[in-house]
């Protein structure tokens, strides 16, 4: 296993004046291991970045406030050792495997190629050896670099839950109900008089993400392919009047009993590779489980955790309607945890692993 080294990688972060690209770039201000090199955009190039990025006002380093924000191709990305792309779908569809035939190592939690039988789907408390295809993706793919995927921001803090339910109790059909934040959205969200008011029961796509994203991320890694989890799950997804946090209403048949005092244990003390390995981005807890009446609430626990944000939140844990299914709600910060938080953190994982730099 690699080390890290007296010197920061260099790091590019693309679409980076976008609400996700900002909080990469505010996350990885002084961060340990890497330094925001390069910074890119549409409308703002050729703009200093901290004014380009004003309206959001998240907390950043001001070196990075002072780079200059460049046009989203590889002309732009001298001499950096990893890119993080938040692009939007159509632009990630192209753009990414050019990066990665280029030689670039590409960690990205745009959507195109999750469901790649050779790209690694990570949440790396979850998969961490699902890395391992890396080495399938260049031999099928012939690419100079790597590319890696993070999740949909409301199957990563659902897949962190459900691994260790599955570990103990054997998933056999999920069932779950989400309320979604605006942010999720993106910058500017959506139409203030389209949300104020209320309950949009539809986001697009999501819920073939949901129901396909976990089973990948909870399968088996083969010689070269992962087989996914057996179970099945639903879902239902609702865009609700909230800024940050993504609530989920989740019903679990299992094929051991659902015993809440077992339960609550299981999810309380689940660790794993980040937290062993203590990396920087790593929570301690990274689920939490409170039995504080009415909890968890966006409001309230978005920030939850040692990592503000990185940190699953999980209340209300009640039996089903026998004694084989069990009941809860989770939230999850869609732009931290279910976004550049989770990569920042798959990127620390490869780096410690000698799989970056």
């Amino acid at each position: 296993m690699g080390r890290p080294t007296s010197s920061k990688l260099r790091v590019a972060v693309l679409a980076a004046t976008g609400m996700v690209g900002q909080r990469y770039v505010s996350m990885l201000s002084n961060h340990p291991y890497f330094q925001v090199a390069v910074v890119t955009g549409q409308n703002s190039v050729g703009k200093k970045y901290g004014s380009a990025t004003a309206a959001t006002n998240l907390p950043m380093a001001e070196e990075a406030k002072r780079l200059t924000v460049k046009a989203t191709n590889a002309e732009s990305l001298d001499d950096v050792d990893a890119v993080f792309s938040p692009l939007p779908t159509e632009v990630a569809k192209t753009l990414e495997p050019e990066l990665v035939r280029s030689g670039f190592k590409v960690i990205t939690d745009a959507s195109p190629h999750r469901m790649d039988s050779v790209v690694p789907l990570i949440v790396p408390e979850i998969n961490p050896q699902h890395l391992e295809l890396l080495e399938r993706q260049r031999k099928v793919k012939k690419w100079k670099g790597v590319l890696v995927a993070t999740p949909n921001c409301t199957a990563a803090g659902l897949a962190l839950v459900l691994k260790p339910l599955h570990d103990a109790l054997r998933l056999k059909r999920v069932l779950v109900s989400t309320l979604q934040a605006v942010s999720g959205a993106g910058y500017p969200g959506v139409p203030s008089l389209d949300i104020i008011d209320n309950v949009i029961p539809y986001v697009k796509d999501e819920e073939e993400k949901i129901e396909t994203e976990p089973l990948k991320m909870l399968g088996e890694v083969g010689r070269d392919r992962i087989s996914p989890a057996k179970f099945e799950i639903g879902a239902m997804v609702h865009r609700v009047a909230t800024t940050d946090g993504h609530l989920e209403s989740l019903y679990v048949e299992t094929e051991e009993r659902f015993e809440l005092e077992k339960v609550t244990k299981i999810l309380t003390r689940y660790r794993g590779e980040p937290q062993k390995l203590k990396l920087p981005t790593a929570p301690a807890e990274p689920i939490m489980v409170t039995n504080v009446e009415g909890r968890p609430q966006p409001k309230l626990d978005r920030y939850a955790g040692t990592v503000p944000g990185m940190s699953v939140v999980v209340g209300r844990i009640r039996k089903g309607l026998d004694s084989k299914s069990g009941r809860l709600t989770l939230l999850s910060h869609n732009t931290i945890r279910g976004a550049a938080g989770s990569t920042i953190l798959t990127a620390e994982l490869m780096y410690r692993k000698g799989l970056l730099g």
